[in-house]
């Protein structure tokens, strides 16, 4: 078996949620409740939490001694070399990148992104090209070979920042695969980046309080459409305005640089 690390990006410094991963749902932080979902994934794997040098997030690294899970600080801005470094230093074969603001992460959609590129002999996989998940459980699985290419080759803004766009933007470079869902569900947003957000979640987790961790994707959707209400809180933020911003910069960097 190959070695699998699921790789958790985390930091505080968040412009439009400052420190929203360790927020509290029921007494306990979001990335408690993330690390505990994330290791029902049957695959085995390592799971790291990789932050940054920054000293604001120090409150991370606690949080990593703490719950025993081992870490990396790296780039605060390159979060590419970050996890190509964080791949490095746990001699990484297979990864699998988490954003620590999916706090109720599915552990199956991650061992079905594992299973995929593994029996296919792809170079990496997602569930998001095209999005047919909700915004709050991207799962990207890739090898270190894509990733070691991708920190090699990647120069512009949005390349280093959001780790993969190098890989999956040059198919004819990497063998891509996709897992879709049945149903679209990308108009639902149970990711955490705005106040409205930590509303949603913690209202869903109130609902499901006595057995949080067992919940899956399905349980969730159930309880949106049955409480319209409460889908309604953050259904004015578009998805992955990140990486939006990113590609502003990348024209930046182009009208400073040239063409990479």
């Amino acid at each position: 078996m190959k070695n699998i690390l699921i790789i958790i990006q985390a930091r505080m410094g968040s412009s439009r949620l400052p420190g929203k991963i360790l927020k509290e749902v029921l007494d306990k932080p979001l990335l408690y409740f993330l690390i505990k979902r994330l290791k029902l994934v049957n695959t085995p794997n390592k799971l790291i939490i990789a932050t940054t040098t920054s000293k604001k997030d120090d409150p991370i690294v606690e949080f990593a001694k703490n719950h025993n899970i081992d870490y990396y600080r790296g780039s605060e801005d390159d979060v590419l070399d970050r996890y190509y470094q964080t791949a490095l230093k746990f001699d990484g074969e297979i990864i699998v990148r988490i954003t620590a603001d999916c706090p109720l992460m599915d552990p199956e959609l991650v061992d079905m992104g594992i299973e995929l590129l593994i029996s296919r002999n792809f170079d990496y996989v997602s569930d998001n090209h095209p999005e047919t998940y909700p915004d709050g459980y991207d799962v990207e699985v890739f090898t270190f070979n894509a990733l070691e290419t991708a920190w090699k080759e990647g120069k512009l803004p949005s390349e280093r920042e959001h780790v993969t766009p190098y890989i999956w933007k040059n198919p004819n470079l990497f063998k891509l695969g996709v897992y879709k869902s049945d149903v679209d569900l990308s108009s639902f947003r149970i990711t955490i980046d705005e106040e409205d957000d930590y509303i949603l979640i913690s209202k869903i987790f109130e609902a499901f309080k006595g057995n949080w961790l067992n919940i899956r994707l399905k349980d969730v959707i159930n309880f949106l459409r049955k409480n319209p209400e409460v889908l309604k809180i953050n259904e004015r933020y578009i998805r992955n305005e990140g990486y939006l911003k990113s590609l502003e910069e990348d024209k930046k960097f182009l009208d400073k640089f040239g063409e990479v």
